[in-house]
């Protein structure tokens, strides 16, 4: 899985701290909301493992736990008005990059209206469902920062397939652990148990293979076409194969 550097991408959203934080929360928010009203109502993330995967990703991303205990009572509360629904578009960046876009939209002809936008503005295409879907695996991610190299790799490879994880990869300043996307909430439980801390942890399709961009051109387009997606407050993950 070599030749995308996860890292890279959690520095470059890291670097804007601020600006980038609060539409992250927002954005983790509504899942923490879809994912009670999908799971019954039920706010508790040990009856409810699709709470618990996005309570995993809110504390990766250091949303504070007042934040997402208001966001439980907030789903939970009788006569909410949020009615978002979950809906997933594919097409191809310059170049052909496979991208997917998970969106979770309370008006889904506006985020229709948007994401065709997208496309079109920086050089892509809209495609049919499936039409990239296939070249991605979904897979549990969890990355473990190794900037101060407080980590030997040999020892959180045994931790991390001790814990039951699929696959590690080691970057230069990270770890990537890989899980099957049913045992995510479980390797995260124990390698938190282990003293680990994650700068990210989510269900993510990771690409089968990476395309290169020769054209400096087309690469400008492709890093716009992804600032504009994620910007966009329907958007709620971006997934591309572009190798960066």
């Amino acid at each position: 899985m070599s030749g995308h550097s996860k890292w890279h991408n959690i520095q470059k959203t890291k670097g804007a701290q601020d600006a980038k934080r609060a539409a992250a929360f927002t954005k983790i928010a509504k899942e923490l909301i879809v994912a009670v009203k999908e799971g019954g109502g039920i706010t508790d993330p040990a009856n409810n493992s699709k709470l618990a995967t996005v309570i995993t990703k809110a504390k990766a991303a250091n949303m504070p736990n007042d934040n997402i205990k208001r966001c439980l009572e907030k789903a939970a509360g009788a006569g909410n008005g949020d009615n978002y629904e979950t809906i997933t578009y594919e097409g191809y960046g310059p170049g052909g990059v496979a991208v997917i876009v998970e969106t979770m939209t309370d008006n889904r002809n506006r985020t229709a209206g948007s994401m065709r936008h997208h496309f079109d503005k920086f050089g892509g295409n809209l495609g049919t469902n499936g039409c990239v879907s296939w070249s991605f695996d979904q897979k549990g991610v969890l990355v473990i920062d190794n900037s101060e190299e407080e980590y030997e790799e040999d020892a959180v490879m045994m931790d991390a397939m001790d814990c039951g994880a699929d696959d590690i990869e080691a970057e230069e300043d990270c770890f990537t652990i890989y899980t099957a996307p049913e045992d995510f909430n479980a390797v995260a439980d124990a390698l938190t148990a282990k003293g680990y801390a994650f700068a990210s942890a989510q269900i993510e399709m990771v690409p089968q293979n990476y395309q290169k961009l020769e054209s400096e051109e087309q690469a400008a387009q492709m890093e716009k076409l992804i600032d504009a997606m994620e910007d966009d407050d329907d958007v709620q993950n971006v997934w591309h194969n572009w190798e960066e």
